[in-house]
């Protein structure tokens, strides 16, 4: 039988809070791993932590925000004193201050955004890798885009950010892999979360991005969720350095 388990394992998911992030946790915490929960904000995350505890599930909450070199380090070294281990890593968080044409954004939004979207990343894995490497292996999954594929309008320095997530898996996973460490990254297109409001709440665009995806919807982040489970357990053993589109098909006909 193909294993698809996470028994044993402990997972860090970043950005937890809402959407995307919650829906990986939860599926994570489904699939038997315990769960480090984290987000910028405490309270938010607290209760995802609560509802995998409800579940029967074991779960951490932590505050960590991602643009702080010092959180990143706190939030691994938590989950080692917590957990004594660090199986899985699933870089989320994210940030998109600017909305419209690239070069009206300021220097504080480009900043903003490289720091968390692509350096947060690389601080992430920079801080867990040494643990997975002692331990014999693990796996980072890094949250991409379809922007990072294809220029995106009205969210250029988003879609940097985004390419350059995808260049960092692809370094990491020829860098690591003789340490058996698998790193691969998800591309969702758009997804029905607090994050994409400004998108899928366009009635314009919404029509004519439904009329030409071959799947005719927006994704849920339950469609990113069973990615990010494939990628995090045994059956992707021998899958690294990929990006794995998750988009209904909207890159085959259109551009966002």
């Amino acid at each position: 039988m193909i294993d698809f388990s996470l028994q044993g394992k402990v997972a860090i998911v970043t950005g937890a809070s809402q959407g995307i992030g919650e829906a990986i946790a939860l599926a994570f915490a489904q699939a038997g791993a315990r769960v480090v929960v984290s987000s910028r904000k405490l309270e938010s995350v607290t209760r995802v932590a609560q509802e995998i505890e409800s579940t029967g599930s074991a779960a951490l909450a932590v505050q960590a925000h991602m643009g702080y070199p010092d959180q990143v380090k706190s939030l691994v070294a938590q989950t080692l004193e917590k957990w004594g281990r660090v199986d899985i890593v699933v870089n989320n968080a994210g940030t998109n201050p600017h909305f419209g044409p690239i070069l009206t954004a300021d220097e504080g939004q480009m900043d903003k955004t490289l720091d968390v979207n692509l350096k947060g990343y690389f601080r992430l894995a920079q801080m867990a890798v040494p643990h997975m490497t002692e331990q014999g292996g693990g796996k980072i999954i890094n949250i991409a885009s379809v922007a990072g594929l294809r220029p995106p309008d009205k969210m250029g320095v988003y879609g940097i950010t985004k390419a350059g997530d995808i260049m960092l898996t692809q370094v990491l996973a020829r860098e690591l892999g003789q340490y058996n460490i698998q790193v691969n990254a998800i591309a969702p297109g758009i997804v029905q979360t607090k994050f994409s409001r400004a998108l899928w709440e366009d009635a314009e665009l919404m029509a004519r991005y439904q009329a030409t995806v071959p799947l005719r919807r927006v994704g849920k982040p339950e469609d990113v969720a069973g990615a990010a489970l494939y990628l995090a357990s045994p059956a992707a053993d021998w899958v690294t350095g990929t990006v794995l589109v998750v988009d209904g098909g909207a890159t085959l006909v259109s551009i966002v």
